[in-house]
């Protein structure tokens, strides 16, 4: 089980950095940006099986291939920019995290127009 090792991997490195940093705290920030680096890899290929997933049902539900690829868009920036904002907040810096939040939001927001607007427009042609 991955989850397995990835826990344990976040275990010894939560260890290592508790030891290192009293003594050298800028080490400690590198273990654990490595620790993200290193989880983020190790879960990135098994997107794949979900993006597959998603497309196979959206051409059985006749759903434009714009709409499915904007919202795995959005969905792929909330997950990043959480991972991002979680880094910064490792490494002490709750302000940068903060921006990064924000501007996700906003990107995500922008990203949404479309479908918002397709949305209402299938809203108004139901209302007689």
């Amino acid at each position: 089980m991955e989850i397995i090792q990835i826990i344990g991997l976040g275990f010894v490195v939560t260890l290592l950095i508790l030891i290192i940093k009293q003594q050298r705290p800028e080490l400690a920030v590198q273990l654990a940006l490595t620790l993200s680096t290193i989880i983020f890899l190790m879960v990135l290929g098994k997107i794949n099986v979900v993006l597959d997933l998603f497309r196979d049902l959206s051409e059985k539900a006749n759903i434009s291939q714009m709409y499915l690829n904007t919202i795995l868009k959005i969905i792929g920036i909330a997950y990043v920019t959480e991972f991002g904002a979680q880094v910064c907040r490792d490494a002490g810096e709750g302000a940068v995290a903060g921006k990064i939040e924000f501007a996700g939001k906003i990107l995500i927001m922008v990203m949404a127009v479309p479908i918002i607007a397709l949305v209402l427009e299938t809203i108004v042609k139901l209302i007689p």
